[in-house]
Order: C-alpha cells, then sequence, then structure tokens
C-alpha cells in the first residue's frame, strides 16, 4: 500500500480510511473511561478522550503508511498512546499538585508503553492520594504494549522511541513544577541536552523545550516499525528527521494559538519568550525550512512533507485563531510561508471543523 503523495489523496484517505477508525477507537475509550468511580479522575479521563480529538486524528495520519492488514494496531498504538499523554497533561496540569517525583511517577506509565514486559501500575499514582481509575492507565499502557510487541521492526525502532519518549517525559515534568523553579529547569536540561546534540546550539532554550513536546517522531516510528525489519540506523535517522524541527514546528504552532489562553491562566507558553512578532514569525520560518530539509532524506519524502504541510494548515485553521483578529492578521504571514499545499489544507481543514462543529451541535 503506497502512501499518498498528493494533498488530494491525502486528504481522501483521512477523513475516509483514519478518522472513523480513529473516533471508533476512542468511542473504547470513552466507555473504559466513564466506569471510574473516582470524580476527578473520570473527569480528566473523559476529558483526555473527549476534547482532544484532533491530537489523535492528527497523530493517526501515519497509519496511512502502513499495510491495510496492520493498519488497525498501528492506530490503536497511536490513539492509546496519545491519550495518555492527553491524560497526564491533565492529571498534571489541573490538580493541585506541584511534585516532580508526582509527574515522573505518573509518566512512568509512557516508559512501561514502550517496554514491552515491564506493566507495573503501582507506580503510576503512588504520590496521589487518588489512585482508582478502575485500571484505565494500565489498560492503555497495556494496549499500546501489545501493540508494539507485535510490530516485526520495533526491535530496531525501540531506543529511538524511548528516546524521543524521554525528552517529552522531561519536559511534563519540569513545565509543571513550581512557577519560580520551571525556568531553572528547563534551561539547566537545555545546556546539558545540546552537548549531545549539536544543532540544539542554533536554537533558544525554549524552542528546544518546545521540540521535545511532541509525539510525531514516535508516531512516524511506530508506523514504520510495523512495516517489517529495517537497520537501526534507519530508526534514527527517521528520529532524527522529525527532532528537533518538524516536532518543534508543530509545538510551537500549538503554543502560538494558546497565547490568549495562557496568558490568561497564568501558564507557560513559549511563543511569550519571543522578543516581538518579527522575531517570532521569523524563528517559526526557520523552524519550517529546517523540518521540510531534513524531511526529504526521509523514506516517503513526499508524505512526510504533506505532514509537515498540514500541520501548519491545521494549527492555523483553529477556531482560536479565527475568533483573535490579531493572530488571525499573524497566522495569515505563516500560511503564505507555508506555500499553496499548506493553504488547501488550510481552507479544508476551515471547512471540515465547521462541519464537524454542526454534527456536533445536531
Amino acid at each position: 500500500m503506497k502512501a499518498p503523495t498528493t494533498m488530494w489523496t491525502m486528504v481522501y484517505k483521512v477523513y475516509k480510511e483514519i478518522v472513523p477508525e480513529v473516533h471508533m477507537i476512542l468511542d473504547e475509550w470513552r466507555k473504559k473511561a466513564e466506569t471510574i468511580e473516582d470524580d476527578e479522575l473520570r473527569e480528566y479521563a473523559l476529558e483526555s478522550v473527549n476534547e482532544n480529538t484532533f491530537h489523535n486524528e492528527g497523530g493517526g495520519v501515519f497509519a496511512l503508511l502502513t499495510k491495510e492488514k496492520v493498519r488497525k494496531d498501528v492506530l490503536w498504538f497511536i490513539v492509546s498512546y496519545q491519550v495518555i499523554c492527553d491524560y497526564l497533561d491533565s492529571l498534571c496540569d489541573q490538580s493541585d499538585s506541584l511534585d516532580p517525583n508526582d509527574f515522573r511517577s505518573l509518566h512512568e506509565a509512557l516508559r512501561q508503553a514502550l517496554h514491552p514486559g515491564t506493566l507495573d501500575d503501582s507506580v503510576y499514582y503512588e504520590h496521589r492520594g487518588q489512585k482508582n481509575d478502575n485500571g484505565f492507565l494500565r489498560e492503555l499502557v497495556a494496549t499500546c504494549q501489545e501493540k508494539v510487541a507485535a510490530f516485526p521492526g520495533f526491535e530496531e525502532t525501540q531506543a529511538s522511541m524511548e528516546e524521543l519518549s524521554l525528552h517529552y517525559r522531561n519536559l511534563q515534568v519540569y513545565k509543571h513544577v513550581k512557577k519560580e523553579d520551571r525556568e531553572p529547569l528547563l534551561i539547566k536540561w537545555y545546556e546539558e541536552t545540546k552537548e549531545e546534540y549539536p544543532q540544539l546550539a542554533r536554537m533558544r532554550w525554549y524552542e528546544f523545550a518546545a521540540s521535545t513536546g511532541s509525539t510525531l517522531g514516535v508516531y512516524a516510528l511506530a508506523a514504520y516499525a510495523s512495516k517489517g525489519r529495517m537497520k537501526r540506523e534507519t530508526a534514527v535517522k527517521i528520529k532524527d528527521s522529525y527532532f528537533p524541527y518538524a516536532q518543534g514546528l508543530h509545538i510551537l504552532l500549538d503554543y502560538f494559538i494558546d497565547q490568549e489562553e495562557d496568558l490568561a491562566d497564568d501558564e507557560l507558553n513559549f511563543c511569550a519568550y519571543y522578543r516581538d512578532e518579527e522575531d517570532m514569525v521569523e524563528r517559526i520560518g526557520v523552524f519550517k525550512s529546517e523540518a521540510e530539509e531534513n524531511l526529504k532524506t526521509m523514506p516517503d519524502a513526499s508524505f512526510h512533507t504533506l505532514i509537515h504541510k498540514g500541520i501548519i494548515a491545521i494549527y492555523l485553521a483553529d477556531e482560536k485563531v479565527q475568533n483573535d483578529p490579531e493572530i488571525k492578521r499573524v497566522a495569515n504571514r505563516m500560511i503564505r510561508f507555508g506555500g499553496i499545499s499548506t493553504l488547501f489544507f488550510y481552507l479544508n481543514s476551515w471547512v471540515f471543523r465547521r462541519v464537524g462543529d454542526k454534527e456536533k451541535a445536531a
């Protein structure tokens, strides 16, 4: 099964083959979340399923790289892993805890998700009073383990997936601690990590932090692992094609559309560290260009380039952008540097979101 390489084919296959399957999997996790007796944990679990559908739809696009007979397993892994990310983010964001040990223990679930045979749910809530999620998190982890263990190329991709996952887990710890500790911890982490990755020397600390907050590389690696055995060097190449620039662009756009919301909630927002609008647009443009160059070296390069352009469009078509004239003005500048493909995906995403809103309302 050849991965789509044109805008039209990509959009058709996403809406026809990926979105319905993603929604079906989310329905299964919703049913499980509804059985949680603890009111607060049930609320966070349902929020992770109900409020982040487009995270799962976006991640699900990588399943188009696979053969149809394994596509469902790839989607089950991607959606389950993403629900874990969103659930844990809610637990860290919205609870009263500021304990880094708590955040590290919660995110042990993500580590275990990529290490079949290490299922131990006694760790997750060990620093919390609320512990009874009726097996919700354990079942998510077990599902991820079951799926990746069956991928023929998982042995070769596991180390690269874990590397990206560890970056993500570290970010979730450092950005949720006491406000006065966040920036020093993130800067220290950047200074330590750039010794290992020479390309980080061309980044600012908050841009590095943004690049660790994406799951795109993990999903790309999972899709290729499902296709067959590969050389470990190939897995590393796939990882390096997504991290740091393609992942960084993804999360910088996410923070861009959340600026007003984060300001109101006094939350950390990496786009707020740019000197001004010109600085932000220029640097995001650099991430866009660097990501394109790196993705050109990927297998199925045209497919990954389309995803890259689609991500720009999906974020800039978001309702938060459309409802804020100032953010929309800046977004229009970014759409232009994305080119005609981004404009196409932007218009398509804008229409699709509104059709979806009408269906929900009905």
